[in-house]
């Protein structure tokens, strides 16, 4: 019986050490090396790094040339995080203010392209060290470089919805942002994992599509806890998402399902900043007593079936029984 956490734990471990000793090492300004690590030693599930490893192992992969990788994968994410933050005007994230609420926003903003050129410094240096040929090397930039592309797509639509009305939105505009912001990076971590592996096309095919509905299962389970969470072990306020305006998977059903009088009320307090804590409760309360959560609930978990199917097409190994024991990780976590 394969013990997710505690691998989670081994392999997070060695990624955060590894970040500490890549940022520790370059010859920048304190103020840029405090801001840009802030929310890399605040925690994090570094779940894209471990299934980038384990993708590597569940491919025949073995010893450590995957690592520079992951942490690649992590600080590329941080990264994102950092500007979706200064987007979003969000003040928590891990639990701690965010980077621009602590160094402002110019600083914020340069801690996060500091993070995305180490990206690249990581790849092509690091994986070299351990041995990774030349032309895997060149893949995997190559890799990263289109993942992060279709984010910045994905994060565009996102700013795009934010601003439309929201019946303006539709389901299918949802689904192809979250695939584009959220799974691409799910996706691309994978694959990589299986490039460095020198795996088949098959087996890296697979991975994607394993990627794929691991990711829109995980973002469909962070809308589902932005109304059903715990404060405490969210490391953000329960409700930002409705304060803030965001046309989630939940909201959008939830407006759906309603009648007249409850999708007024529930507009109301839509992107009203200003609403009370009471009213924000009151949004939630409607949008559970439309069946909207549990409705997500089951897609989540369709997903999460979906990406288990995919994990068929490789050797059933400990690495790969991982990935399936993270597929339920990640539709029945709290966090």
């Amino acid at each position: 019986m394969v013990n997710l956490m505690s691998e989670i734990s081994i392999i997070s471990e060695k990624v955060s050490n590894e970040i500490s000793k890549v940022i520790g090492e370059l010859s920048i300004p304190e103020v840029l090396r405090e801001s840009s690590y802030h929310l890399l030693k605040a925690g994090g599930k570094r779940l894209r790094p471990f299934m980038l490893v384990k993708s590597y192992e569940a491919c025949g992969g073995t010893g450590s040339k995957a690592y520079p990788a992951a942490v690649a994968v992590e600080v590329l994410h941080t990264f994102t995080l950092i500007h979706d933050d200064i987007i979003d005007r969000d003040e928590i994230r891990r639990g701690v203010p965010t980077v621009h609420v602590l160094w402002g926003i110019p600083q914020a903003i340069i801690s996060g392209d500091m993070l995305f050129a180490l990206v690249y410094k990581v790849l092509s240096k690091n994986l070299k060290a351990e041995g990774v040929r030349d032309s895997v090397i060149v893949d995997v930039i190559e890799r990263f470089s289109e993942a992060l592309i279709d984010i910045c797509a994905g994060q565009t639509m996102d700013m795009s919805m934010a601003e439309k009305p929201v019946c303006n939105v539709t389901m299918e505009d949802y689904m192809e942002m979250i695939k584009l912001k959220t799974a691409r990076l799910y996706m691309v971590s994978v694959e990589i994992g299986g490039l460095i592996a020198e795996a088949s096309l098959k087996e890296v095919e697979a991975l994607k599509n394993y990627g794929f509905y691991s990711g829109m299962s995980f973002q469909m389970v962070d809308d589902l806890l932005g109304v059903s969470g715990v404060e405490e072990e969210l490391g953000k306020p329960v409700g930002s998402d409705i304060r803030e305006g965001k046309k989630t998977i939940v909201v959008l059903e939830a407006l759906n399902r309603l009648d007249d009088g409850g999708r007024r009320r529930l507009m109301e307090v839509l992107g009203n900043r200003s609403a009370s804590k009471e009213e924000i409760l009151g949004a939630i309360r409607l949008i559970e007593a439309s069946g909207a959560v549990e409705h997500v609930k089951k897609l989540a978990h369709h997903y999460s079936s979906e990406a288990k199917k995919a994990l068929t097409s490789l050797p059933k190994t400990e690495a790969s029984e991982l990935l399936e024991a993270l597929t339920d990780f990640i539709v029945e976590r709290r966090y």
